[in-house]
């Protein structure tokens, strides 16, 4: 098997498992949402510390304890991952599945955004037609909700924010995850002593499969990163673009078909507006791309 190949599974592995979670979090139930996120921070360092003990990979960090900016990038982008990770948990076990997977559909629209006005980058004419589109579509989902769609968009801010800062970061995702979960590690461990200490922790009273699903949590989040750093060193950007819509469309198919969600027809517009401007977004990134490849395929023969 070719390594892009192999590069293309690691991808649908790691979107595949994210696309799946709405289905592994309602299994925690009698947990809180707060409860779960804690464990899963906890859990999340014990299987990425197995991961590196495995592999024998302690070499970064003193190479990184050398750079106080970016564990300073890696603790700001472990506190925006712990808003995602938990505003996802509460809208999946509230009965929100559809409108996070909202999120995730308008996350690269949101990400554009930002190019624009954090780095100043100017979009094209039809990348302006795609964000415009997913304008409409938060408008029209506004009215549909009664209110603005808050779960999705801060779903979509904070993994905008989170990819943003982890891009300044440069740091490989392993060992990112490693330090994200060792500066929540404290407040975690702390609010699960304090839910021991008033007899309203879950692990441990609702019976053995409870606390391994508990644990659970760790692995289920570090696998799929893993299968994405895999996925992400053998194959394009581009691809990885594409791929990264498995998720949310898997997400949208548990609302939909598993929790049986209230999908009116003005929902379904809304949602019909964000599907075509991701379309449109893709369509013109993958033309751009093209054209950018054939100019620079045409400059070499030039000077040949």
């Amino acid at each position: 098997m070719s390594d892009s190949r192999r590069g293309v599974l690691y991808g649908i592995a790691a979107y595949g498992i994210w696309g799946l979670f709405p289905l592994y979090w309602p299994l925690l139930k009698p947990s809180g949402a707060v409860e779960i996120l804690a464990h899963r921070m906890v859990w999340s360092l014990v299987a990425v510390v197995v991961a590196l003990a495995v592999r024998r990979h302690w070499s970064w960090i003193r190479e990184l304890a050398r750079r106080p900016r970016t564990l300073l990038l890696l603790a700001l982008a472990a506190v925006v991952i712990s808003v995602n990770w938990g505003v996802y948990i509460y809208a999946v076990n509230s009965g929100h599945v559809v409108e996070a997977a909202l999120g995730y559909f308008i996350n690269p629209l949101v990400s554009v955004l930002f190019g624009v006005l954090i780095f100043r980058e100017r979009l094209r004419r039809w990348q302006w037609a795609a964000v415009g589109l997913g304008a409409l579509a938060v408008v029209v989902l506004t009215a549909d909700y009664g209110r603005p769609p808050w779960m999705a968009l801060t779903l979509a801010a904070s993994f905008a924010c989170y990819g943003l800062l982890k891009k300044k970061a440069g740091v490989a995702g392993t060992e990112s995850l490693t330090v994200e979960t060792l500066v929540l590690l404290i407040p975690a461990l702390g609010y699960l002593l304090y839910l021991q200490a008033d007899g309203t922790a879950t692990f441990g009273t609702a019976g053995a499969g409870h606390a391994v699903l508990l644990i659970g949590a760790g692995v289920v989040t570090a696998i799929p990163l893993l299968c994405f750093t895999a996925a992400a060193i053998r194959i394009p950007l581009s691809t990885i673009g594409l791929l990264q819509y498995i998720a949310p469309i898997l997400q949208f198919l548990c609302g939909v078909l598993v929790a049986h969600e209230t999908m009116p027809p003005s929902r379904w517009f809304g949602f019909a507006l964000i599907w075509l401007a991701l379309v449109l977004f893709s369509w013109e990134g993958l033309r751009h791309a093209h054209r950018t490849r054939r100019a620079a395929t045409a400059r070499r023969l030039e000077t040949v």
